[in-house]
């Protein structure tokens, strides 16, 4: 099958113009290939971020993992974690595990391919290498009010409104 399609925007060069703040990880470099450890195919964990600098304001996180290559319409969401408290810092390593691997009352909204939990790179064999976006939003708000039965697509939208600066990190993978 021929997957040759346009190259999609970046998610977040195409919303309102927010400040930024610093998301690094020492598991990832900005605009690198993720090693196979974060990819479904290898040992599909999680990967460390670190933030800070947060906008003043900050009541709230929400942390994402897109890919906007994805062979859809709409890419595919890998991870997403809502009402993460503006006090942390630091997602280690598994954080993504479960739930009760996440600080405090935070929680995991279900992935794409349908797992509350992070769901590695896993891009289709023979495509082209994908994007993988993972972003940290710092929110006016302590909670976005959603329920795990929620979308990843529904948090991105609430959040919208609520997003006042955004930590972005880069990386890449191909099967």
């Amino acid at each position: 099958m021929d997957l040759q399609r346009p190259l999609a925007p970046h998610p977040y060069e195409i919303l309102p113009t927010v400040p930024s703040f610093p998301l690094s990880s020492p598991d990832l470099t900005e605009g690198a290939a993720m090693d196979s450890r974060y990819a479904a195919d290898g040992e599909n964990t999680s990967p460390t971020l670190v933030w800070d600098d947060l906008p003043e304001g900050t009541q709230g996180l929400l942390v994402t993992c897109f890919d906007p290559d994805a062979p859809t319409p709409s890419g595919y969401w890998h991870w997403t974690v809502t009402d993460l408290d503006s006090s942390v810092s630091t997602l280690e390593q598994g954080a993504g595990e479960s739930d009760l691997s996440l600080p405090g009352a935070a929680f995991h909204l279900r992935t794409d391919g349908g797992a509350f939990a992070y769901e590695g790179a896993a891009p289709p064999p023979g495509d082209r290498e994908h994007r993988y976006v993972f972003a940290v939003h710092a929110l006016d708000v302590p909670t976005l009010e959603l329920s795990s039965e929620d979308s990843p697509t529904k948090a991105s939208f609430m959040a919208l409104f609520h997003t006042i600066g955004r930590g972005v990190l880069t990386v890449t993978y191909q099967n």
